[in-house]
């Protein structure tokens, strides 16, 4: 999840989102990505969202390490924000066996 920076522009924020979602085409290790700007519902919500799926931790790490995710992270991303949090878990069964009743 991002904050971004007052001085971000919309421009930048696009270039952000279309640079993001074109990583899935050119690092075969992403399963699923989505992203998405906060819905608004809530004060002190990070502004902009990333969840990223992978079949293994070594997916992640691939990912993480790909030079066209981290010219984006270098060149666009880091600029444009002002904090920045991450959770890397493992997806466990939920649904429905974990639904009571």
């Amino acid at each position: 999840m991002f904050s971004w920076a007052a001085e971000t522009t919309e421009d930048t924020k696009q270039a952000i989102r279309e640079g993001l979602l074109g990583l899935a085409e050119v690092i075969p290790d992403i399963r699923s990505y989505r992203i998405g700007d906060d819905a608004g519902l809530g004060a002190g919500n990070f502004d902009f969202v990333v969840v990223g799926d992978f079949d293994d931790p070594d997916g992640f790490v691939a990912y993480r390490d790909h030079p066209a995710h981290q010219h984006l992270v270098k060149e666009l991303i880091a600029p444009a924000i002002t904090r920045r949090v991450a959770v890397q878990h493992h997806w466990h069964h939920a649904l429905p066996e974990d639904l009571p009743g």
